[in-house]
């Protein structure tokens, strides 16, 4: 309660600036997704150090103001230095990146270690820049960064349309007239920003987490990218505030990873539990498919077995349907009785298994999908009639309605497929 009331001054400060940075990097960090740019973030998260170290020898000072400057002339530096290398040598984009983020930190981390011994009575704390230290933070600090995020806000918000097209399709912006070049400066200025800001709260070995983590999770949630900044910069926030509350109420550990660590699960959650992308729903979802194919073949075996005598009234043993096509014993039973179960297979008394009318219904549809696709392949894609078989087995299950009369008028409403079997139409069993 001590906390959540706010009355401390030091947990307002450290609350409000790890929010404030978990939101603002979080909100860049989706472009920096979509982009596909992850380890381009990581690298100018580890190249700012140098900067930052320089800034204060310069200064003297800890000023945030000056070690911000310092920490985005070396972040940009660093991606100049990368596109010089990628561009200029025949070195791929991840060695580039990989060159770059070594180099500049191992620049950082002998200029700190010169500092921390040159006996600067201000030089304390300065290297909470590797890993973060969030509880650090004063009111300057705050002001430092809610303009910081005030400027990133309203800098997306004026270039939103422009910065979406670049992010997801450059070539076509370019196309429009739009200025590609001078909008990725934009982009890559906004990056730097939100990456020197938040090495505060967690430091520059975890900083490329709170920039991406947040945008990755959010992808799994949704296919539009308001909604998706949206929920990122939802994670961050509440990444923050519950990793100051955690450092709060044990003093011992640390805000910044804590907040990574929060948002770590929140990518965990999201990668296993979200509706449409995550791991549980697609794996239900290729169960359902998975079922939904070898329901239709068992259909489909039982109109070929009652074809050979137009009699679809028969019924059949597993075996007869099991020679007839290759099915796994255990397969094939849960297949029948998922069928029964939805009233298109029945028992007679007789104990063989028979199609019901909607059962015969459902049959006729299913053949008459992959004999309309084997004619299609065959007169319109030139197949060979004995090479379209296989196709048709893959693509019958997910044709729609609306494609199935589109192949229908595109035939002609044809009769016989290329092996002079004859198309079912619906019709009552005989």
């Amino acid at each position: 309660m001590e906390f959540f009331s706010f009355t401390d001054p030091n947990v307002r400060m450290v609350t409000l600036g790890s929010m404030l940075l978990g939101a603002s990097a979080a909100l860049v960090g989706c472009f920096t997704f979509l982009r596909q740019r992850a380890l381009v973030g990581d690298a100018i998260a580890h190249a700012v150090l140098p900067g930052v170290c320089i800034a204060f020898l310069v200064s003297g000072d800890k000023n945030p103001w000056v070690l911000l400057i310092g920490a985005v002339i070396a972040g940009w530096v660093s991606l100049i230095a990368m596109d010089f290398i990628t561009n200029r040598s025949k070195l791929k984009t991840d060695t580039a990146i990989g060159a770059v983020l070594s180099v500049f930190f191992g620049f950082g981390i002998l200029l700190l270690t010169a500092i921390q011994h040159s006996g600067a009575a201000n030089q304390a704390g300065l290297d909470k820049f590797l890993f973060g230290k969030a509880a650090s933070m004063n009111q300057q600090d705050i002001i430092t960064f809610s303009s910081v995020a005030c400027f990133l806000l309203l800098l997306i918000f004026a270039f939103f349309k422009a910065f979406k097209l670049v992010s997801f399709d450059p070539d076509f912006a370019r196309v429009i007239g739009l200025p590609v070049r001078v909008l990725e400066f934009l982009l890559s200025t906004i990056t730097v920003l939100a990456v020197a800001t938040g090495i505060q709260a967690v430091g520059v070995v975890l900083m490329a987490a709170l920039l991406i983590t947040p945008a990755a999770a959010a992808r799994f949630w949704t296919e539009r990218i308001q909604v998706m900044m949206l929920l990122a910069t939802f994670f961050g926030i509440a990444s923050g505030f519950f990793g100051s509350y955690v450092s709060y109420v044990a003093p011992s550990m640390p805000t910044g990873p804590w907040i990574v660590m929060l948002l770590s699960a929140i990518a965990l959650i999201s990668i296993l539990l979200a509706p449409r992308r995550g791991l549980l729903a697609r794996t239900r979802l290729q169960r359902n498919n998975a079922r939904k194919m070898r329901t239709e073949n068992i259909l489909k075996t039982f109109y070929a077995l009652g074809e050979s005598t137009t009699n679809w009234q028969q019924g059949f043993t597993t075996l007869a349907l099991q020679e007839k096509r290759a099915f796994q014993p255990a397969k094939l039973k849960r297949g029948i009785s998922h069928l029964r179960r939805k009233g298109l297979i029945e028992r007679n008394k007789e104990g063989l298994f028979q199609l019901t009318p909607s059962g015969f219904t459902e049959s006729q549809r299913v053949v008459r999908l992959h004999r309309l696709w084997e004619l299609y392949l065959s007169e319109r894609m030139n197949m060979a009639a004995d090479h379209v078989h296989n196709t048709a087995e893959a693509i019958e299950h997910i044709l729609t309605p609306e494609v199935e009369q589109a192949l229908l008028e595109e035939l002609g409403h044809p009769i016989q497929d290329p092996h002079q079997s004859i198309i079912p139409y619906q019709s009552k069993r005989k």
